[in-house]
């Protein structure tokens, strides 16, 4: 696991209507090197926007690179690519889809990270695609998502990152070219007082740096655990462990998904809802707008934005990138923001209430639970040995 860089300047992004005018900015002054990875480069306002500033700083010579997934992004070809491609800017695909009926047991496994890096001096780390807030297709709008901007010697991991996964699907696509020249990176210098580590997920070296991470921050707690996660569909471990934070005492609580996007994990994460509230944790179900945040602090000082969920997708499948932060003011930042979100956007459940709900409804959540395990055991016998251990 990453170990925590003193020497950093980490500040909080609340939606895109933050996130986006920060991005924007730092690609408007870029002098020699931009990487951009998203997991969505959507057709509206938001992605033409920023697709136009990455044009702008390659036409001024900036050397910019667009890394998309073949899943999320399987329309940037139509969309965006080209004309991108014609100003100079270099995109590649992670996995490129070959077709919508696919059942390949590999298909699941994902780039959902979504970094920025500019210059080696400004990164940013999220769980942010580039996607308008008010772009909810069936949804209620606005996006709840967070990002944090970054400046100090954690850039310099970030850049890293960012390049080594750049020439690994270079090589997978074939269109590998001689290794370009770094840009110089001021990201070692120090910005600031916080210390922080780059957590990344992948199916290497770093398959449970993530959960791992998560895993210690709440077996330490001692006074409160506040998660924000859009899809939750932990394995027994982290359940337990959640469950034993709640047992000796420590205020452990979770603001979820309030609405349906994908019915199938919706219902089968709400299949360990009785477990979770019998115990003591409380759950939140957040429906005032679209909840698409992965963010955690604990004990008012430990805090997480990223990527990644807490459901198998994300912890065993998908490439993932999560930004911990130590700081008491970051943390109370984030901590007071999930606590509003929760008072005027959630809707607490009760266990009395919960478990009154009718019989045919807790038999489809448990059936749901049991299609989506079979899923994740398809897409990979070491992962669905992991599942059966952890689930």
């Amino acid at each position: 696991m990453s170990r925590l860089l003193p020497g950093n300047d980490v500040r909080l992004l609340v939606c895109g209507m933050q996130y986006f005018p920060a991005l924007e900015q730092a690609i408007n002054a870029a002098r020699s090197e931009i990487f951009l990875e998203t997991y969505i480069f959507a057709d509206d306002d938001t992605g033409r926007r920023i697709a136009t500033a990455l044009a702008r700083a390659a036409r001024r010579g900036v050397r910019v690179r667009v890394l998309v997934d073949g899943f999320g992004a399987r329309e940037f070809e139509l969309t965006h690519q080209r004309g991108l491609e014609a100003d100079g800017v270099h995109v590649l695909t992670f996995r490129p889809e070959v077709g919508r009926l696919s059942f390949r047991r590999n298909r699941l496994r994902r780039m959902h990270r979504k970094m920025a890096v500019i210059d080696g001096e400004t990164g940013f780390v999220g769980g942010i695609n580039i996607i308008d807030d008010m772009h909810t297709p069936h949804q209620t709008p606005p996006r709840f998502d967070y990002a944090v901007s970054v400046r100090g010697p954690l850039v310099a991991r970030m850049q890293a990152e960012c390049q080594k996964l750049w020439e690994r699907v270079a090589w997978a696509t074939l269109q590998f070219r001689p290794r370009l020249p770094r840009a110089p990176h001021y990201g070692h210098r120090h910005a600031g007082r916080v210390r922080a580590a780059l957590l990344v997920r992948d199916n290497l070296r770093h398959r449970h740096d993530i959960e791992n991470a998560y895993l210690q921050a709440i077996d330490a707690a001692y006074d409160e655990i506040l998660i924000a996660n859009a899809y939750f569909l932990p394995g027994r471990r982290f359940r337990q462990a959640l469950i034993a934070a709640a047992a000796r005492g420590v205020k452990v609580t979770l603001i979820l998904q309030g609405r349906v996007e994908y019915a199938l994990l919706h219902y089968a994460s709400q299949a360990l809802y009785g477990s979770l509230l019998s115990q003591g944790v409380r759950i939140f179900e957040y429906r005032r707008s679209f909840l698409h945040a992965k963010a955690a602090v604990v004990d008012r000082d430990w805090a997480t934005v990223g990527s990644s969920n807490i459901d198998p997708f994300s912890l065993m499948l998908a490439r993932e990138a999560n930004v911990v932060v130590r700081d008491a003011g970051f943390a109370d930042e984030l901590r007071q923001s999930l606590r509003a979100a929760a008072k005027h956007g959630g809707r607490e459940l009760r266990h009395r209430q919960w478990r009154a709900r009718p019989l045919h409804e807790r038999v489809l959540r448990w059936l749901a639970y049991g299609v989506v395990r079979l899923m994740i055991g398809l897409a990979g016998e070491r992962v669905s040995r992991h599942m059966l251990r952890k689930s």
